[in-house]
């Protein structure tokens, strides 16, 4: 018994331009390909349920191949900063924020990057106090790599004039030494460490927001890191058990498992792999690096805009070294984030020294690469998931830190795609929006929504089947699924991103007014307009 979808123009994705008109399903997954009379004649009576699309266009499901989907259920819950355009405008928010908190509440607000405001200022703690003297502030910028606290937050968490930087962290100080209250990558987890654990319903109610906004923009799936930053592996995977049941809810998860989670997966008897159809254990998740708008993004030369710092090394050479050597005890891949051309090096030369006998690594991001760095990911068997919507928000400020001649290699999609590299596609939600249709145009015109001009880095263009491919086939194919996910043929999963237009076609900035009609998982459809 099976379900006929027809009256639509379903793109396979095995060729470009290649479409048809009708599938059939079985058991989620499809049984045959055609038009609606070859698919009724074919299985006549097995047909027992006939869905009309009305002419709409049918993509692969859209599957966001990093993000941090418990972060974003988090932004729709927390204050809201990402839209901040004035530093003023940010600091009204807080003053109403911190009116509705209550006492022994932390106040805490997501995505403020001070490249949005003219005067690009970043808050001193003392501003933050006079906002909020008496209640702990936590301000995590839009990177992630970075937060900002008040002096109340200091003090719980023990940070003083004499507190060294943490590895892999900076406290920012100032002339007389004194914390600024800007901390960088792992100096902001000493504050994170004395905020009060997440409870089981926040952890839930937040995983749950976030998947019906994710089928609510048209994705099917995302391979997601979340595991290690509320209260460790046990209590959050069984939120995503929960929520992610197989029959309220199906949305395929893709779980990387940052490495200080690893040992609680271990014991509690869980490895790399499938746990349900919907759930699924990946790589060990390692960061090397910070980001660029922090300045902790790790270089092989100076910033140019400030030639003092070349960024943070999350770890030792060594440090990383011994992170794969265990990774691959257990036979596991893992999942490097680097953005520096330095930390890719490092990455590099930990990967060549622990080569991976089976399957594929992932490196994420890789934002700033040369021609060297290039040949030797050539030779491993890793995935590079990159973020196009980077472009648009990163750019033009992105040029001043890396200057006129190592940019021209940063942000390079199409060249790494020329070099037959594969590549997934993806959001890093809440860092940037998770829409995957923000991510195609971005990847399309290089440009913000609204800018005039042939985009930035032009020759790094994709076409609309390449933007498309990092979303579907891209997504399948890092995590060893390409024979069952991101294309439209037999034997593939009934995954369905349904729209009101065809993206191949249209002007590229239309589809931003594309409008998502349905999302389809396993032939169950878990969003319709």
């Amino acid at each position: 018994m099976g379900t006929l979808w027809f009256n639509g123009t379903f793109f396979t994705m095995e060729e470009e331009g290649e479409t048809i008109s009708a599938v059939y399903i079985k058991d989620g997954f499809i049984e045959g390909t055609g038009n609606k009379e070859q698919l009724e004649e074919r299985y006549g009576r097995l047909i027992t349920k006939k869905i009309n699309l009305q002419g709409a266009f049918v993509y692969p499901g859209f599957v966001d191949s990093h993000l941090h989907i418990i972060g974003h259920g988090e932004k729709l819950i927390r204050l809201d900063l990402s839209d901040v355009e004035q530093a003023e405008e940010m600091k009204q928010l807080l003053e109403a924020k911190y009116k509705e908190t209550t006492k022994n509440q932390w106040l805490f607000g997501d995505g403020w990057n001070e490249n949005n405001f003219p005067d690009r200022k970043i808050f001193h703690r003392s501003e933050l106090d006079e906002i909020a003297p008496d209640t702990p502030m936590f301000l995590t910028r839009v990177c992630r790599h970075a937060a900002l606290v008040n002096t109340k937050a200091l003090k719980l968490a023990g940070i003083t004039k004499d507190t060294e930087d943490p590895v892999g962290g900076v406290i920012v100080r100032d002339n007389q030494g004194e914390p600024t209250g800007f901390l960088l990558d792992t100096a902001a987890d000493l504050v994170k460490e004395v905020i009060p654990d997440v409870t089981n319903e926040y952890v839930a109610q937040a995983l749950g927001l976030a998947i019906h906004d994710l089928f609510r923009v048209g994705l099917v799936g995302g391979h997601t890191e979340d595991l290690h930053y509320y209260n460790g592996f046990k209590q959050t995977f069984d939120q995503f058990k929960n929520i992610i049941d197989g029959e309220e809810i199906k949305f395929r998860a893709h779980l990387l498992v940052h490495h200080e989670a690893t040992p609680e997966m271990e014991r509690e008897g869980y490895k790399t792999g499938e746990v349900t159809p919907f759930l699924e254990l990946g790589a060990m998740k390692i960061f090397a690096d910070g980001a660029l708008g922090g300045r902790t993004a790790y270089l092989q030369s100076p910033y140019t805009d400030d030639p003092s710092i070349s960024g943070v090394a999350i770890h030792s050479q060594e440090s990383l070294e011994n992170l794969l050597k265990q990774a691959r005890e257990k036979e596991s891949p893992v999942a490097i984030h680097t953005i520096g051309d330095a930390a890719l090096n490092m990455a590099l030369t930990a990967l060549e020294k622990h080569p991976l006998l089976k399957g594929r690594d992932r490196l994420i991001h890789v934002q700033v690469v040369d021609d060297t760095l290039i040949e030797r990911m050539k030779k491993l068997p890793v995935i590079l998931d990159l973020q196009p919507r980077f472009v648009a928000s990163d750019f033009p400020w992105v040029m001043e830190r890396l200057g006129e001649e190592r940019i021209k290699q940063s942000f390079a999609w199409k060249t790494l795609l020329h070099h037959g590299l594969h590549c997934a596609g993806g959001s890093d939600a809440p860092i940037e929006p998770v829409d995957p249709l923000l991510g195609i145009h971005a990847a399309i015109t290089r440009k913000r929504i609204g800018e005039d001009h042939n985009g930035y880095l032009p020759e790094q263009k994709l076409t609309p089947y390449e933007a498309v491919q990092l979303f579907t086939s891209g997504s399948a194919f890092a995590i060893e699924k390409e024979h069952e996910r991101g294309k439209i043929t037999k034997g593939y999963v009934a995954d369905f991103t349904v729209l009101d237009q065809n993206i191949f076609t249209i002007d590229p900035d239309d589809i931003l007014e594309t409008n998502v009609l349905m999302t389809v998982v396993d032939n169950t459809i878990m969003y319709q307009k």
